[in-house]
């Protein structure tokens, strides 16, 4: 694993797009770290912040985890779901932001037969859904997707799936429901564990105002 960055460097932030950091602004601003530039409408990808000693780079959620624990950036905000799947290498996770809150579940046809031999399940969470089922003691042939995950039920292609569920309105509108609950979902503050050595101070200060600005 990569080490961290010089001391003289400001810190970098990974964050993932979308959802989270939009919740995730009100947080920051609460530290008064406030992006230069719109990450909607800019082409750069690392941004400069109100605070000269805090950086932003915006990233994809699955790719939040390799640049923190790979020293890119000492910390990092991304979904519980996405750490799940990564296997948290490297990496502290000192913080529930108790944003972008959701649940992971199994979800399926209501009354429909599982099948008994090999239940053929379709997900983008390969490694947590086998995990899960292997627990439940059950065979399963995971079937990776990465949309449009309620079509696979429908069209015969998966017994059932595993994915993000906010309100369950769309599982209700393909006529699914959920089967079982895996993990509840949030989203999390996450520290290289080298830089928590090399940059100790400054990243022991950002987790304690992080802590005090989380409703």
């Amino acid at each position: 694993m990569a080490t961290s960055k010089s001391a003289a460097q400001p810190l970098t932030i990974a964050l993932a797009k979308g959802r989270i950091f939009q919740e995730a602004l009100p947080l920051l601003g609460a530290l008064a770290i406030i992006p230069v530039d719109d990450p909607e409408t800019s082409r750069q990808l690392i941004l400069d912040t109100s605070r000269t000693d805090v950086k932003l780079l915006i990233v994809r959620a699955t790719d939040v985890p390799t640049y923190v624990e790979y020293g890119a950036a000492e910390l990092g905000i991304t979904g519980k779901d996405t750490l799940l799947e990564h296997g948290g290498a490297g990496l502290y996770e000192p913080l529930d932001l108790k944003i972008a809150r959701c649940r992971m579940v199994v979800a399926g046809r209501p009354g429909a037969e599982p099948r008994f031999v090999r239940l053929r399940v379709a997900t983008k969470y390969m490694q947590t859904t086998r995990r899960y089922f292997a627990a439940q003691g059950r065979q399963v042939e995971v079937i990776r997707l990465y949309g449009a995950m309620e079509l696979a039920p429908l069209a015969g292609l998966a017994d059932c799936i595993v994915d993000l569920v906010a309100t369950g309105n769309t599982l209700s509108a393909n006529g699914l429901a959920p089967i079982a609950h895996i993990a509840d979902i949030s989203a999390r503050l996450i520290i290289n564990k080298a830089a928590m050595t090399m940059k100790h101070a400054p990243i022991r200060s950002f987790v304690a105002q992080m802590a005090a600005a989380i409703l």
